[in-house]
């Protein structure tokens, strides 16, 4: 059942993202109506300091927010997943190198690596993708890797090899299935914590200016005073509210199902 609720929140959220074009009632980046408007049936959700409309600048900011949340999510269990059954199952030569390449990146301070790294880099959406992208992989390559070692004191690969089976078959027909819903579980993971760093970078003012997300809603709702007047209640708390309601789909689409929890 909370797996059903969390694919419901999902989903919800990227048919949001993907007609957002379509059903957002003015242009977010056009000024709209007076500074600070509170919501009215012009609009729902108000306007910002500039009269840019909130409800917009929402439903698009769902595709940045989502886009790089996902993209960043793929890109970091790819490298991971590889480079966790590199070190479980490759050569000896190529394993220490892996190794010692996930314990150092594992031990570096992530957040102060972030915000360096982004601030070094630039505010860009590419830029923003690949420095979250390089330090969220080794976590996964840990967990990756010690479930290959697990799968790989099973008798049937010893016996897979002494029939002849070559390491490319026995990964893609043993280890893959080993480890495909772990992976599944990370790849969730690193959406949720993707979209949680992109959200803070762009509060910070690290994340793209030009383009509108959950994030820089936040940034420029804290830039401009929102916080100091009754403005908050309709320009901060929907995409903080949003966020947080994504990162739950998240975080239940990725619990086990309720009958696979009873059985077990």
């Amino acid at each position: 059942m909370t797996t059903r609720v969390g694919l419901v929140i999902v989903v919800c959220f990227a048919l949001m993202a993907l007609l957002a074009p379509s059903i957002a009632p003015y242009d977010p980046y056009e000024r709209v109506g007076k500074p600070f408007q509170r919501p009215s049936a012009l609009h729902w959700l108000g306007t910002n300091d500039v009269g840019h409309d909130i409800l917009s600048e929402l439903l698009v900011g769902a595709r940045v927010t989502l886009f790089v949340s996902v993209i960043v999510g793929l890109l970091t269990t790819a490298i991971g997943a590889v480079m966790g059954l590199l070190a479980a199952y490759g050569s000896p030569v190529l394993s220490a190198l892996v190794q010692a390449a996930i314990n150092t990146a594992i031990v570096i301070p992530r957040l102060p690596l972030v915000i360096v790294a982004a601030a070094y880099t630039g505010r860009g959406l590419t830029a923003l993708i690949l420095v979250l992208a390089a330090v969220s992989w080794p976590g996964i390559a840990r967990v990756v890797h010690a479930q290959t070692l697990t799968i790989c004191r099973h008798e049937y690969i010893t016996a897979a090899r002494s029939i002849g089976a070559g390491p490319f078959w026995i990964a893609r027909m043993h280890l893959w299935p080993g480890v495909r819903t772990l992976v599944w579980t990370q790849f969730l993971l690193a959406v949720n914590s993707a979209a949680l760093s992109e959200a803070g970078l762009s509060f910070l003012g690290l994340g793209d200016a030009t383009r509108k997300s959950w994030g820089t809603m936040l940034h420029y709702a804290h830039a401009r005073s929102a916080f100091l007047t009754n403005a908050w209640c309709w320009w901060v708390l929907p995409p903080g509210l949003c966020l947080a309601l994504f990162l739950l789909g998240l975080m239940l689409l990725g619990r086990p199902s309720d009958s696979r929890s009873n059985n077990h």
